[in-house]
């Protein structure tokens, strides 16, 4: 019911943001080493708004089929990546309705894309876009009233190749390419020269150097000692003291006590 009433809505509208004119002549943008692998469309489950033009489900997986073709086939990678579209649901600008609505046509999709090599989904959800005719002098008053079923096809299966193809751009990391927002390391920006025009490369920083440990200052050598003459000790002669000489009694000396 969602998908209806947004169909409904986008049947109506009378500005629309519509794709680039066909650009498949002109060289693809870079897409890493993308290589189309299968491409496949299923219309199984396809809904449709009660005021539309009628398509068959074989008619919508073949138009869709071949703008991916057309679009994804130009890329020369050296991987295989396969693209599966699930066709939701569609409105084609019926001929007959008053001018003053200017009906619109309008496609749903949701896509996939897997790595064929490794057997794995590169998106985690499936990617669902609307899909809308782009304005020219054909479609300004309702492309049911200039264009036949198969063109208004035709224009809103080229402009949803080409919204998967947006959609891819947004994720290169998927096809080997640096993801959005990063780059590759660089060197350190130079700095500007003085001579206008020239710049020189900023001069590597030096190392710091660690501070020599200080020296242990040397021990201040002693005052030289003068030297000392010593006289000889002559020694002092010795004086002998003349012994005296006892007078020798001359006389026997008379005992004392009795006689």
């Amino acid at each position: 019911m969602r998908l209806l009433r947004l169909l409904a809505f986008g049947l109506g509208l009378t500005a629309l943001a519509a794709c680039q004119t066909n650009d498949l002549k002109e060289p693809p943008v870079p897409l890493g080493d993308f290589r189309l692998g299968l491409n496949i469309a299923v219309a199984d489950n396809v809904q449709k708004v009660p005021i539309s033009r009628e398509a068959s489900k074989e008619d919508w997986e073949a138009a869709v089929k071949k703008a991916v073709a057309d679009r994804f086939g130009r890329y020369e990678g050296d991987k295989l990546y396969n693209i599966g579209i699930s066709i939701d649901g569609y409105a084609l600008a019926p001929p007959g309705v008053p001018l003053v609505l200017k009906p619109k046509s309008v496609l749903v999709i949701t896509a996939n894309i897997w790595d064929d090599a490794a057997r794995k989904k590169l998106n985690p959800e499936g990617k669902q876009l609307t899909i809308f005719e782009h304005m020219s002098a054909e479609t300004v008053i309702g492309s049911g009233v200039t264009q036949n079923k198969k063109k208004q096809m035709e224009i809103l299966s080229y402009n949803a190749a080409k919204s998967v193809e947006k959609w891819l751009l947004e994720h290169p990391e998927w096809f080997g390419l640096p993801a959005k927002g990063k780059t590759a390391a660089t060197a350190p920006a130079a700095t500007p020269a003085v001579a206008a025009g020239v710049a020189t490369a900023t001069p590597a920083a030096t190392p710091p150097v660690a501070a020599p440990a200080p020296v242990a200052a040397a021990p201040a050598a002693p005052a030289p000692v003068a030297p000392v003459t010593v006289a000889p000790v002559t020694p002092a002669p010795s004086k002998k003291k003349p012994l005296a000489i006892l007078p020798v009694p001359s006389k026997t000396v008379p005992r004392t006590g009795t006689p």
